[in-house]
């Protein structure tokens, strides 16, 4: 099933994105909570952070100045699974613009979605 608008791991994504849009701090409350105990993120420039500790280290870089998702879907393979997909487009500051192909995998714990699995394929 499809959904593209109105769901709640959509809504954690512009969240996660906010958050790295504040502060690194900020971001890494946010990620404190929604990353699951078992984690990997496939990042550009081939960055693989395949434990919770190292991404969540990887959180203290400058924060984007703004953003934009475009065109979100959902896919729920099962009732407690859900792969996000979207265009995402980002600046920070004086440095280029930054456009990539993201997913990201969320599993439903019993205290919510967790993020277990994040990739950004640049454009």
């Amino acid at each position: 099933m499809i959904s593209t608008t109105g769901d709640e791991v959509i809504d954690l994504e512009e969240q996660g994105w906010q958050a790295l849009s504040s502060t690194p701090e900020a971001a890494r409350r946010f990620y404190e909570h929604i990353l699951d105990h078992t984690a990997v993120m496939l990042l550009p420039g081939g960055l693989v952070l395949d434990n919770r500790t190292a991404i969540l280290d990887s959180l203290s870089g400058p924060p984007w100045s703004a953003y934009q998702l475009r065109d979100p879907q959902v896919l729920h393979p099962t009732n407690d699974t859900a792969i996000v997909t979207y265009e995402a487009t980002a600046h920070r500051d004086d440095a280029p613009t930054y456009t990539a192909l993201t997913s990201s995998v969320y599993v439903r714990r019993t205290d919510g979605w967790k993020l277990t699995f994040h990739q950004q394929t640049p454009r």
